[in-house]
């Protein structure tokens, strides 16, 4: 099935059994720039994958370049070392965004925006290619902060395996209508609403080997004390794909 064409330009991802939201199926969403919303509102991730029949889920630190995401992770390490072959990937985001509390324990629930994404894992080959996907690493979310740093040694390099993955298809999840009380509970004497919930980011712990005069570099002027963390990302990822 083609991309459909959104409001945005973006376009959207092709709906399929694999992806399509069965249940409650009025909260999903396919066009990409919701998929992207959540991928790109958080550092870490879920990849989800089979070894001998065996189901495992593996958190870690992703990015995204367009319709391709990028993970790292210790060439000894189990995900890496059966991802390299070339296995199909599930690779999910989350953020809880509040809880809900209802006057019956069956409709406590709670808000949150969700993506869901499916491609075949692709080994990122060469010293060049790999150097490159781990500098977009940090500037993706510190934008400008890769050329700043020691380069890494070849030891360091090879020690590092990175996955590419090409989003063949994904959706997004929201749930964020608030209490979803049974009309018969409403005169009930009983609280009900929302708490939301936010990341927030807090003072920086300077390191204390920064020798004296090293000031805070630009690179990290979208994260703020008390700032919400998923706005300092967006405003990163805005940097990020205008250099």
């Amino acid at each position: 099935m083609p991309d459909t064409t959104s409001s945005d330009g973006l376009g959207s991802y092709p709906v399929t059994p694999r992806n399509r939201v069965k249940r409650l199926h009025e909260r999903g969403r396919y066009d990409r720039a919701s998929v992207w919303a959540v991928l790109d509102g958080a550092m870490l991730c879920h990849v989800a994958y089979v070894i001998d029949g065996q189901p495992y889920c593996t958190p870690t630190i992703h990015w995204r370049d367009g319709d391709t995401l990028f993970w790292h992770g210790s060439s000894a390490s189990r995900m890496i070392r059966h991802l390299e072959k070339g296995m199909p990937v599930c690779l999910t985001v989350s953020h809880l965004d509040g809880l809900v509390m209802a006057r019956c324990g069956f409709n406590h629930s709670v808000d949150y925006h969700s993506a869901m994404c499916f491609g075949t894992a692709r080994l990122v080959e060469g010293v060049d290619e790999k150097r490159a996907a781990l500098d977009r690493m940090i500037d993706r979310y510190y934008p400008g902060r890769a050329a700043t740093l020691r380069t890494a040694t070849s030891q360091e390099i090879k020690a590092t395996t990175v996955i590419s993955m090409v989003i063949d298809d994904a959706s997004a999840k929201v749930r964020g209508k608030g209490v979803g009380d049974e009309p018969e509970d409403l005169d009930l004497p009983i609280w009900a609403g929302v708490i939301p919930l936010r990341t927030v980011i807090g003072e920086a712990e300077v390191s204390p080997h920064v020798p004296a005069g090293v000031a805070r570099p630009a690179d990290l002027a979208p994260y703020r004390p008390g700032r919400d963390f998923a706005e300092a990302l967006a405003e990163a990822q805005a940097v990020y794909e205008t250099r």
